[in-house]
């Protein structure tokens, strides 16, 4: 009886629309990278957040470079090793001509080389590819803020 009164009043407090709220703007987010598989995951555990919205995929360095320059992401999520244009040297590439935008590399590796690399070009953050869907996304909004946000695994490195 309680659960049944609960869902309904819930239901019926969904259906009203706020007059005073403000509409939150979203994260906007592109994916840069070369594997379809991955990048049809990673878009899934992205949209199902509310507050983040992907506005476009890439499946090459060379590419992403490209829709960055079109789109104007705010944060870009970039692999590291692909065709054509590495996720370092696109990383480099876009930040040159959009410094306000924020690059999270990911890896399948947690090299403290790579790490270094990925400092080195300005990326505001690295994950392994290994790491949760929860991760990715808190990586996105502290990256987002202006943080830098590195994997838990690898930040004493």
């Amino acid at each position: 009886m309680w659960l049944r009164d609960h869902a309904a009043n819930t239901y019926r407090l969904s259906r009203i629309r706020c007059i005073y709220c403000v509409p939150m703007k979203r994260i906007t987010v592109l994916l840069v990278e070369d594997h379809t598989i991955v990048r049809q995951g990673l878009r899934m555990l992205i949209e199902v957040e509310g507050d983040i919205e992907i506005i476009g995929q890439a499946k090459t360095g060379r590419e992403g470079v490209q829709m960055a320059n079109e789109l104007l992401p705010d944060v870009i999520v970039m692999d590291i090793a692909m065709p054509m244009l590495n996720g370092l040297q696109a990383t480099r590439q876009i930040l040159k001509a959009l410094p306000g935008t924020k690059v999270l590399i990911l890896s399948a590796h947690a090299d403290p080389a790579y790490i270094e690399q990925v400092v080195k070009v300005g990326a505001r953050g690295y994950l392994v590819k290994q790491s949760s869907g929860e991760l990715l996304t808190k990586a996105i909004r502290e990256i987002q803020k202006g943080k830098t946000f590195f994997n838990p695994s690898i930040s004493n490195v």
